[in-house]
């Protein structure tokens, strides 16, 4: 097996096998490597399922991780250690249907014999901070937290900084120019994930963008991981902390994770269409975005699953709230890129999923969305050129323009409503599962008085 050699030559001793849970944690198990190849056929008889948040029953939780040899790169910060992404199967040697990684594969599977092919290509905003302290003594006693970047505005040292406005600096202000740099250069090097741009975001402290140059979708939700992890872990070697929380600060921008996607049959952009003297957007590719908006309050239990992913999608923040097309216009959940005329390489912009996401159902439920529209033939409606933050509510209303959930809570009472369009890919039993472990995380971050809280209402 050509992997075998590979590794016998590269002199490595320890496989790293990495898979994603539902909510997107990813999970890492170490095993000796033997040079023997009965781990790429038989998987490893690790996983207890019932120990990984809604997975297994306790009853019922043995599971594999089969490593995929397309997946193999050096950790360069290690000495003879190799990292694989993993497939979770189960005893049969089945794949595990709660696996959002075989999901995004069965759907590319079947599209594939079609001779459909969607490409992605993700803008991951993050931040990057020099420390973070959490004061966390007891649930009762409550709960505090510090954030510090040579880039606060509230720092006492450095360069004056102002809210919304860390947007392209170059250095000294920007000081995480070596952070970024060295980042694409190792996804590049050690995990052939080519990276198109990477610049400092709009908000003043630390946040910053890493732009992965567009590719097949399971291809693709395996290079988000990648960045997460490769992020998190050089961040460490150089004295920093990395989130991918969307809304770590209050008064600065948020960080989203916007999808770019286009879909191809025999070569052919089927999202292309000159002739269309708007955005040279195709029928198909309206049809597209007429699922998007259909059905984005349920997408959005996806596509920003976390209870801190609603105070991102807020106005005032360039965060998309309003679920309109548009070309060129940031304030709408879906943007027509038209950087210039005559692209054959036309896309959608799909403004609303953050970097919090599990890609892998993220991308699989964006395209499913995305495909019930064009078998449909769902009619996005007017596009909308003006800033919808600035209409008022009575415009909004007239023109039926449809809004983001306000929560998370109320994204999941859409999910349970509107989830016909997931199927079969999606299991009533795995959606059911996913409604589940969101609310209940929904409902014990709610628990928590906060300090805003505190502040407003001690007192009333």
């Amino acid at each position: 097996m050509k992997i075998i050699e590979t590794m016998d030559r590269d002199n490595i001793e320890w496989i790293l096998l990495h898979f994603m849970d539902i909510k997107g944690m990813i999970h890492q198990v170490s095993i000796r490597y033997n040079s023997t190849d009965n781990i790429f056929i038989d998987g490893v008889s690790k996983l207890d399922g019932s120990s990984i948040e809604g997975f297994s029953e306790i009853s019922d939780s043995d599971l594999r991780l089969k490593p995929d040899p397309e997946t193999y790169a050096i950790i360069p910060w290690e000495n003879g250690v190799a990292r694989f992404i993993a497939d979770v199967i189960n005893r049969d040697g089945d794949n595990f249907e709660k696996d959002g990684r075989y999901i995004l594969k069965k759907i590319v599977k079947d599209l594939a014999e079609d001779n459909y092919k969607f490409y992605i290509g993700p803008e991951i905003e993050f931040f990057v901070f020099k420390n973070i302290r959490i004061i966390f003594k007891t649930p009762e006693a409550g709960m505090g937290h510090f954030i510090y970047s040579e880039e606060s505005p509230w720092s006492i040292e450095g360069y004056p900084r102002r809210y919304k406005r860390g947007y392209y600096p170059a250095p000294p202000l920007d000081t995480l120019f070596e952070y970024r740099d060295r980042l694409s250069r190792v996804l590049e090097k050690n995990f052939r994930c080519e990276i198109d741009a990477h610049h400092h975001e709009v908000a003043a402290t630390g946040q910053i963008e890493i732009d992965v140059k567009y590719d097949e979708p399971v291809k693709m939700a395996d290079k988000i991981l990648t960045v997460k992890y490769v992020a998190r872990n050089l961040a460490d070697k150089m004295g920093y902390y990395v989130t991918f929380m969307p809304k770590p600060l209050y008064g600065d921008n948020g960080s989203g994770m916007h999808i770019h996607i286009s879909l191809w049959k025999n070569k052919k952009n089927l999202f292309y269409d000159p002739s269309d003297e708007y955005a040279e957007l195709s029928d198909v590719g309206k049809y597209f975005i007429g699922g998007l908006i259909e059905h984005g309050r349920s997408l959005a239990s996806i596509v920003a699953p976390t209870v801190n992913s609603y105070k991102r999608l807020v106005p005032g923040f360039e965060a998309p709230i309003y679920l309109v097309w548009s070309r060129s216009n940031r304030s709408s959940a879906i943007r027509i890129p038209m950087y210039k005329k005559r692209d054959n390489m036309k896309r959608i912009e799909f403004r609303p999923p953050d970097p919090s996401v599990n890609p892998y159902l993220a991308i699989s439920a964006i395209i499913l969305a995305g495909l019930d529209g064009v078998k449909k033939k769902i009619d996005p409606g007017d596009p909308v050129d003006k800033n919808v933050y600035e209409m008022s509510k009575e415009e909004i209303r007239e023109r039926g323009i449809k809004v983001l959930p306000r929560d998370l809570y109320e994204a999941l009472e859409d999910l349970e409503r509107d989830h016909e369009y997931l199927k079969p890919y999606f299991s009533e039993d795995f959606i059911g599962e996913y409604i589940e472990l969101k609310k209940k995380e929904y409902i014990d971050v709610n628990k928590y008085p906060t300090t805003p809280e505190l502040y407003h209402y001690f007192s009333i």
